[in-house]
């Protein structure tokens, strides 16, 4: 592409005329938390703050009378004229749209908080409304939230007042005499006035973000002015759309650049010495040009995947997850950084021409171009030469601890001439640790692969690494050290990474692998803690409706007895159902005292969960191989499945013929079924869904059917496991029934069997701990349902957790740790 005239540049350019700013989306998500926050405060230190609360109203009620009527309307008026003013000034500037989606944004906003307040009002979420509002005189006619204010701050979010002072300052003066007016003469709380304003900022946001802004990116033509007044002279640049090595927050541009002259007298060699290291690659074409790779970077995208990256440095210890810092300026100063850094180790990556500013707006690198393919594009795959220069060309790296910590398939290129050239560096780490350089490996591996399959890249590994390193490598190929797009194809071919591992502890050295955590928390315990807070709030609720001093003080002791005998029958129940099914003799003393650990295991791991690991790793201790022992384990829960959908369907026909008065189900749970059912039909009718379904489902069968075969040519065994689990489901059923006796109520064991199996099955499928909450809620519902005054079904639930879930939980302890000491866990 050449110029018309010298010093005409030909420019090929789209700019979005609106833009999502990641920034909006974080300050969003920073709102929403505040408010959480707020609303926990509020219930943490509610004595507290309402006595805050109560000192204000008390010095507004010194103040005179007129002006406790008269400041709230001025107030108002204030609020009102300021914004209209602002709104007025932005259509003398034709900015009609801005001001149109500002006021559609506010009125939105307002409308969302009247039915937040109507919602609040609602007996079910009365705690909240109380920790908002404070309890104070007049709180059924407090509303929890101002609706004005709330649109308002949400209309100003619209509007955006960066760049303006002048009218910021006054709107927030004006925000600040109508919240201390309302707070001194209406009596709203602090909490209340802090979660509107946030509210309004959230929504604000969260439109903005969704509807775009409008955009102040700098074109293709201010970008090529700056980087020639950098010394890059472009003569042509043109818009990448789809990049096929795209960063996060960035555009990218093409860019023509007339070739350097040779000096007269230089020698060639001299010539070409600043592009020795770009061998194999196409730089100068017959017009005598070279093409450069442009990456702009844009300031409206600060912050872009930040929450991704927070999440991730949450999870992962530091080391592991890339710190990317959030600043623009940083992240190029970062960048350029790392391609300098690879520059200098002398490994084949693109050599950073030019580092640029764009006005305030946008910083710019650019690359040196280099013709190829990548692994991603490469079909059929590469070579084994061409794969030792990849691992050539990262062990440059390693060896001047510099790490690429990207080496995705979109960024390895593959040269005419069979070079590897390693794409956008800017996520590694300079001084990297050990760690990290591992990590850079086992990405590596992962990735290739992918692409070459186990084999090929395992005899790689084994080629140009050591024993050692590969000791050390093996342990990190985890999924989730590995990058986004490798995690998202192994979940495709779930097969590769354990072969590659196979293949890889095979070559080492007596098999010496030592397993690596490289997680702070994992996502299965974050959603745990998450859910049991949850949980905490809804028992707290059902503990306000019956103390638990007044439920065992009004109980009769005497089925009480027969209830705890019960619950310990259940462990028994459970012992007898393990033991079935697996074709080793084990002790059934040992057996029962692994049930009743799991009632302490159960207490911080959700139910099913810790006591099916606790289980196998029993099971393992025993001599029982691995695959058996999961398969056994396995068979019991299917087994305990198919049991409790039997009976369930058997009592609730029992129920429906016998009981004079049909069972209610409140009326959520017919959503709740609702949801389920219509859950069940997409994942049924979508082809991923069917894929995704059969492969959780068919290892599982793959496992169990061999080992319900084994056991079902054993009659005895397979007795002693239907009666075991038949056991464990009656002595629930009729503790349930003693609770509700002990309150001198009785339903018929049919109803009683459908409520307790109903309650279990949800407590089951919910993440707390031994399904703390959703087991009382749904109980309690279930009992209701039947007859029983509320009450007496809280009192009867009560005592029933009380029996089989916290008095075993000391016992539980004291067992897991007699098993632990004789080595039987």
């Amino acid at each position: 592409m050449t110029p018309s005239q010298p010093g005409e540049i030909e420019v090929t350019d789209q700019l979005e005329r609106r833009i999502r700013k990641p920034v909006d989306l974080l300050r969003c998500a920073l709102s929403c938390i505040e408010i959480v926050a707020l609303v926990l405060a509020g219930i943490a230190a509610s004595a507290t703050t309402t006595g805050v609360e109560t000192d204000i109203v008390g010095a507004s009620r010194r103040l005179p009378h007129a002006l406790i009527d008269v400041a709230p309307k001025v107030a108002l008026i204030g609020l009102f004229i300021v914004p209209a003013a602002l709104g007025l000034q932005l259509l003398f500037r034709r900015q009609l749209r801005r001001v149109g989606e500002a006021v559609a944004t506010g009125v939105l906003a307002a409308a969302a908080a009247s039915v937040a307040d109507d919602l609040l009002r609602n007996p079910a979420v009365a705690r909240l409304y109380d920790a908002i509002i404070m309890s104070h005189p007049g709180a059924s006619d407090t509303a929890a939230l101002d609706p004005y204010l709330v649109g308002l701050i949400a209309y100003l979010t619209m509007i955006s007042l960066v760049g303006r002072p002048s009218w910021r300052n006054a709107l927030w003066v004006t925000v600040g005499v109508y919240s201390i007016v309302h707070i001194a003469a209406l009596g709203t709380t602090v909490i209340s006035l802090l979660i509107t304003l946030a509210a309004g900022r959230a929504i604000g946001l969260a439109v903005r973000y969704g509807a775009g802004s409008a955009s102040q990116r700098p074109g293709a033509r201010d970008i090529a002015a700056a980087m020639a007044a950098a010394g890059v002279r472009v003569t042509a640049i043109r818009r990448v759309l789809q990049p096929s090595t795209g960063v996060a927050g960035s555009r990218r541009y093409a860019a023509t650049t007339p070739a350097p002259t040779t000096p007269a007298g230089a020698t060639q060699e001299g010539a070409t010495q600043e592009g020795a290291t770009q061998e194999g690659a196409t730089q100068e074409g017959t017009t005598g040009e070279r093409s450069l790779d442009v990456v702009v970077y844009d300031r409206d995208q600060q912050a872009a995947g930040a929450i991704y990256r927070v999440y991730r440095s949450v999870r992962l210890l530091g080391q592991v997850s890339r710190n990317a810092p959030l600043s623009v300026d940083h992240e190029v100063e970062r960048r350029a950084l790392l391609s300098y850094a690879a520059e200098d180790a002398g490994a084949p990556t693109p050599q950073l021409r030019a580092f640029v500013r764009v006005g305030p707006e946008a910083s710019v690198l650019a690359y040196t171009h280099y013709e190829g393919t990548t692994l991603a594009d490469r079909n059929p795959g590469c070579s084994d030469a061409e794969l030792r220069k990849i691992w050539d060309a990262v062990s440059r790296l390693h060896a001047h601890r510099v790490t690429h910590r990207a080496l995705t398939a979109d960024h390895i290129l593959l040269t005419g001439d069979g070079q590897a050239i390693l794409l956008d560096p800017g996520e590694g780490d300079v001084a990297a640790t050990d760690l990290q350089i591992r990590l850079d490996l086992s990405q590596l591996l992962a990735e290739l692969a992918l692409f070459v399959g186990p084999e090929r890249a395992a005899d790689l590994a084994q080629e140009k690494a050591s024993p050692g390193e590969l000791v050390a490598v093996v342990p990190l190929l985890q999924p989730v050290v590995l990058a986004r797009s490798t995690r998202h194809e192994l979940r495709r071919r779930r097969d590769v990474l354990p072969a590659l591992r196979k293949l890889l502890i095979a070559a080492v050295p007596d098999g010496a692998v030592v397993p690596v955590r490289l997680e702070r928390i994992r996502l299965r315990t974050l959603v745990t803690m998450v859910a049991s807070v949850v949980a905490v709030y809804l028992l707290a609720g059902e503990l306000e409706r019956a103390s638990l001093g007044s439920v065992l003080r009004s109980a009769d002791w005497r089925w009480g007895i027969a209830g705890l005998a019960l619950s310990a029958t259940t462990y028994i129940g459970a012992a007898l159902a393990l033991s079935g099914f697996v074709a080793a003799r084990l002790s059934f003393f040992r057996t029962l005292s692994v049930q009743v650990a799991g009632s302490f295991v159960t207490l911080v791991t959700p139910a099913a969960v810790g006591g099916a690991a606790l289980n196998i790793r029993y099971l393992q201790r025993k001599k029982v191989p691995a695959p058996v022992a999961a398969a056994s384990v396995g068979l019991a829960q299917v087994v305990a499945f198919v049991m409790h959908i039997s009976l369930l369907v058997v009592f609730a026909a029992i129920a429906g013929t016998t009981a004079k008065t049909s069972i209610q189900p409140p009326t959520w749970a017919y959503f709740v079924l609702a949801g389920l059912v219509v859950v069940a039909l997409a994942v049924l009718a979508l082809p991923a869904g069917r894929r995704l379904l059969r492969a959780r489902v068919t290892p599982t069968l793959g496992q169990v059917l061999p080992r319900l075969l084994e056991v079902a040519q054993q009659p005895r065994k397979l007795a002693e496991g239907l009666g075991g689990q038949l056991m464990l489901t009656a002595s629930y059923i009729l503790c349930l029934a003693a609770c509700v006796a002990a309150f001198g109520r009785s339903v018929p064991i049919a109803g009683i069997a459908v409520v307790y199996l109903t309650g279990s099955a949800i407590g089951s499928v919910v993440p707390t701990p031994g399904g703390l909450g959703a087991v009382e809620a749904a109980l309690t519902a279930g009992l209701t349902a039947t007859g029983l005054p509320g009450a007496v079904a809280v009192s009867s639930v009560l005592l029933f957790r009380l029996l089989t879930f916290w008095f075993p939980v000391p016992v539980g302890w004291v067992a897991l740790t007699y098993l632990e000491r004789t080595h039987d866990l």
